[in-house]
């Protein structure tokens, strides 16, 4: 019970800002019967029940007032565009960023072939050779004598014969980027001229393989005594 003109108990203003800059407020007062007491100044004072109509203002001016509340938290909701759109017209910078690799092709070393003993025929050399080329690149092959020949006397004397036939065999594996071979076969007699091999614009990384077989002296007599021998050379060639 509250005496002498004091307020209710739990008393609470909710405010609610309109679209146009108004604001409304109500006064929502608590749920529970009390008594309210209401007398001019200086004049006694005389308590009196409140009705149930008064009950029943209070609680739609609840009601209304948690209306107000819920519109008030969806205006808010609605102004957030404003700022995305603020952030959406931030001017973008471009940043290049270049570099480079230096172009290299490397092959190692390969190593002489030595056949011994000429007459036997069927005679055959591999060598596998290191080969490193960031790049494509194309290899060119090329023979001095196109034939193993004799130091003195390449085309032989009397019955004999000065030279040994051969072929060349390359394997070659490239990247581009999945790895393939790439296989030639060349008789000696056509590298005098110079042949070339492309890397058909793969790379190489995996070295490569030679291998040199001899072929039949068509003498019946046979080969000339003494030294034979042959030089290929392989050039690696940036494309």
């Amino acid at each position: 019970m509250c005496s002498g003109g004091s307020r209710p108990r739990h008393p609470r203003t909710e405010s609610l800002r309109a679209p146009g800059g108004a604001q409304k407020s109500g006064l929502v007062g608590a749920a529970a019967d009390y008594w309210v007491s209401a007398a001019p100044q200086g004049a006694q004072r005389e308590t009196f029940p409140v009705s149930f109509a008064d009950r029943l203002r209070a609680s739609v001016r609840s009601r209304l007032g948690s209306v107000a509340l819920g519109v008030a938290l969806v205006l808010g909701a609605t102004a957030a565009p404003a700022a995305a759109q603020e952030i959406s017209n931030v001017k973008s910078v471009d940043i290049a960023v270049q570099g480079s690799i230096v172009q290299r092709c490397q092959m190692g070393a390969i190593p002489t072939a030595d056949f011994g003993d000429l007459t036997r025929p069927g005679k055959s050399a591999a060598a596998k050779v290191a080969l490193d080329c960031n790049m494509p690149f194309t290899m060119l092959i090329k023979a001095q004598n196109g034939a193993l020949t004799h130091s003195a006397m390449p085309h032989g004397q009397g019955p004999y014969a000065g030279s040994v036939p051969y072929s060349l065999d390359i394997e070659l594996p490239v990247r581009r980027p999945t790895t393939e071979m790439i296989s030639k076969v060349f008789e000696g007699r056509s590298l005098t001229g110079g042949q070339a091999i492309s890397s058909a614009g793969g790379i190489a990384v995996d070295g490569l393989l030679l291998r040199l077989s001899l072929g039949s002296v068509s003498s019946e007599a046979g080969l000339l005594a003494g030294q034979y021998g042959e030089v290929i050379e392989i050039t690696i060639a940036p494309n």
